[in-house]
């Protein structure tokens, strides 16, 4: 499900499997593709994160940057990136400050148990700084390659 949208995008400093990064950095140089997935190494979010890499040359010929966020630590994600050759940045929010910001810690039931845990959303930040698509509740398959299709559609106009 996506959402045409208009918004400021939050700012924040995070750890990075290339050290620390502020997302205002890539402001008005690149679009940013921001997604959130709940764990490294579980078959749904390893899925999405090749496929983004898979599509990552199209993006970057689009002027766009992928990261990828989770709750993940830092050690967590240099082994997933590792294992997977994953060519973009993986951010660690282990203190969910930035899930926060971007409202993307929901309630979940599983086996009768209910803890938060991230809802798979993704979010394109133009070069203006803003939110302009945002996706929730994504659904693995095909979803890079919708995100790049708008991307495209967003260049063809």
């Amino acid at each position: 499900m996506s959402n045409f949208i208009i918004k400021q995008a939050p700012i924040f400093t995070a750890k990075t499997t290339q050290g620390l990064i502020n997302i205002e950095n890539y402001f008005y140089i690149k679009n940013i593709v921001l997604f959130f997935y709940p764990k490294d190494n579980t078959p749904g979010c390893t899925k999405e994160n090749i496929d983004f890499k898979n599509l990552y040359n199209d993006f970057t010929n689009n002027n766009t940057e992928i990261l990828g966020i989770s709750r993940d630590t830092i050690k967590s994600h240099e082994n997933f990136k590792c294992k997977y050759d994953l060519p973009y940045n993986l951010i660690s929010d282990d203190d969910e400050k930035i899930c926060k910001l971007y409202d993307v810690l929901k309630k979940k039931n599983i086996f009768g148990k209910s803890f938060y845990g991230i809802e798979r959303s993704t979010f394109l930040i133009d070069m203006k700084a803003n939110i302009i698509q945002e996706w929730r509740r994504v659904k693995v398959e095909n979803h890079a390659q919708e995100v790049l299709n708008f991307i495209h559609n967003l260049n063809s106009k």
